[in-house]
């Protein structure tokens, strides 16, 4: 066989492997923790957290940097967060800011679902019964809620439902569990994905942690890695809050006395940093068993969080702030085809994933999703928004560009409070600038943009009037 022979064998074996490959239909194994803020794994610079497969998936994927939240109009951000994100939409336009998801909206597991996918879920699902039982034709330890409460067994005994096809999930129904929640969630989730190994049908796995959310009770073994004592307090510590910010009394922080004290906040990150490790072991059973099974080429993997969390930055302990610790998230996108161990600073929401999941799978996306695919982003570095809008209750506003500066507005029973960053050179936001007379023209500007994203969003209140009327 002469040289130029061989070269066409290979080409064409070449050929006929990848569209072999091509015409696999993804599977997709979403993963989300809740309350974990986006600078909590070890791989992008955190020294004092342990994420062992966390850092595996960094590699395999890419980490967006600057994923955010829009927000939400009440404390339980998750609820709002969870639905943009599952069903591609802009927080103006949920309906009872995400308690029910109408058909009319549907989550991509949901469109996925009715073109021929098997859709399992396990963990915490926040909104309401109906739109789960047309999300997901199968499912297991399900978690309808916010939180573990302590007085209902916690993150140590949950109390859980097993799918129900009827959609009825009765409080009857409802069983507890003897050990920790992200075993019990994880544990049907792989076995969900041993049992496809021989199946000709696709499949989407949504495997949500309430992990770490409070109670932050991780199992011993996981809260003898942290040392709290040998931690270094939040960047952004303050014993306080400089000011009323209309949500200083809501539950997440009044979980510590105030004012914030160093040993306190230590001990709380200790907390915190155990169950974001608990639960990364949880991440390695799932990557284990795509491994095992031969799924890595055909699964689309994505990993983030629902929402930050304070735990002392700012003297709050909550995720009811616009502050980056609170609306910065992970997020990690791995698949056949896509670079690993690649970082974008590209300004992206949560929601961007519905539509994202939908273009990789090669399915139409439905008229109701208005967030981007970042697939362009994530193949070619195309940068889809040049600034992104927050929202917190009617009580605050604010918008960040490409460029890292960040404005947020406040109106707390008339009280006005506007708060100016250069994220270049002050990321943690101790340095209010709006004040300072050489930076009227960017306030300016900022100010103008973040009514302009508001109209664009169909926000309902008016911040160029004085008392921010509907």
């Amino acid at each position: 066989m002469n040289k130029k022979c061989f070269s066409i064998i290979v080409i064409l074996c070449f050929v006929i492997s990848y569209t072999s490959i091509a015409q696999k239909r993804m599977n997709v194994v979403f993963i989300l923790s809740d309350d974990q803020r986006y600078n909590t794994i070890h791989a992008l610079g955190n020294k004092d957290i342990i994420t062992p497969n966390l850092d595996r998936l960094v590699k395999m994927g890419t980490t967006f940097t600057r994923a955010h939240i829009m927000g939400g109009r009440q404390g339980a951000i998750c609820m709002p967060s969870r639905v943009m994100m599952l069903a591609g939409r802009y927080e103006n336009h949920l309906q009872k800011d995400g308690a029910i998801i109408p058909v009319e909206t549907p989550t991509f597991p949901e469109v996925l679902r009715t073109q021929g996918y098997t859709t399992f879920q396990s963990g915490k699902w926040h909104s309401d019964k109906a739109s789960y039982n047309r999300s997901f034709s199968d499912g297991d330890n399900i978690f309808f809620g916010g939180m573990n409460f302590p007085d209902s067994g916690g993150q140590e005994r949950p109390k859980m439902f097993h799918y129900d096809p009827t959609g009825v999930y009765s409080q009857s129904a409802k069983w507890q569990g003897n050990h920790f929640s992200s075993a019990y969630y994880t544990e049907v989730a792989v076995n969900f994905i041993n049992q496809q190994k021989n199946s000709n049908k696709p499949f989407v796995c949504y495997l949500a942690f309430t992990s770490p959310h409070d109670p932050r009770t991780a199992p011993e073994r996981f809260r003898k890695l942290y040392d709290y004592t040998k931690l270094p307090l939040p960047e952004s510590f303050m014993p306080q809050h400089p000011f009323d910010n209309g949500e200083l009394k809501v539950r997440d922080e009044l979980l510590l006395p105030k004012p914030l004290n160093k040993d306190s906040i230590k001990k709380e990150t200790a907390e915190y940093y155990a169950m974001i490790s608990e639960m990364d072991s949880h991440v390695g059973e799932v990557l284990d068993a795509l491994q095992a099974n031969g799924m890595m080429e055909n699964t689309l993997i994505i990993f983030a969080g629902d929402n930050g969390l304070a735990v002392g930055n700012h003297g709050l302990l909550g995720k009811q702030n616009l502050y980056d610790h609170s609306v910065r998230v992970p997020l990690i996108i791995a698949g056949p085809g896509l670079p690993g161990n690649k970082r974008s600073d590209a300004l992206c929401y949560l929601s961007d994933i519905a539509p994202t999941v939908l273009d990789f799978t090669g399915v139409a996306l439905p008229n109701s999703i208005e967030s981007k695919s970042l697939l362009p982003t994530i193949t070619k570095d195309v940068l889809l928004r040049d600034n992104i809008y927050f929202v917190y209750r009617d009580l605050m506003r604010g918008v960040r560009t490409a460029d890292n500066w960040k404005l947020i507005v406040y109106n707390v029973n008339g009280v006005h409070t506007t708060q100016l960053f250069d994220l270049n050179t002050d990321p943690y936001e101790l340095h209010n600038l709006a004040s300072e007379n050489k930076y009227n023209s960017k306030l300016q500007q900022l100010t103008v943009l973040l009514a302009k994203d508001m109209k664009d969003y169909d926000n309902d209140l008016d911040i160029t009037n004085t008392d921010w009327k509907k």
